[in-house]
């Protein structure tokens, strides 16, 4: 059908277009904030801070090495399924110029993810949970 979009969507959690296009874009000099919570699941798995988190003014962010992700590996990211919380909704992104929840432009296969309304939500969740954090050394 001309002018239809026959393209399949999957959600944003489900990683599905990152991992069937092996598209590791976002991974690449991330700036990826870190919440407590992710902070938290990392230590769990017996990784140190400083190996890989670096704070910027009163934010944590996931480190770079070589300029990728230090959890990116040639098979792909080495936590996946315990990834901080921005990975797992990215490419959905708060765009303060717009002032609404978008699709970020950098992922070139934004087209392939469904947005729902909760996912909208659980973004401003992380927002404000990390706007409540700043300033505070709780980690």
């Amino acid at each position: 059908m001309k002018g239809v979009d026959m393209t399949e969507r999957h959600p944003l959690r489900s990683g599905i277009p990152c991992v069937s296009h092996e598209c590791v874009t976002c991974c690449l000099e991330t700036e990826m904030p870190l919440s407590q919570v992710d902070i938290r699941r990392l230590f769990e798995l017996g990784h140190c801070l400083e190996d890989f988190a670096v704070k910027s003014g009163n934010e944590w962010h996931l480190k770079n090495q070589d300029g990728r992700c230090v959890f990116l590996s040639a098979d792909g990211c080495m936590i996946y399924s315990h990834r901080p919380d921005g990975c797992r909704i990215y490419p959905l992104v708060y765009d303060e110029t717009q002032r609404k929840a978008v699709l970020h432009q950098l992922c070139p296969h934004r087209h392939e993810f469904e947005v729902r309304q909760d996912d909208i939500e659980n973004l401003m969740r992380q927002l404000k949970s990390l706007n409540n954090q700043q300033g505070s050394d709780g980690i």
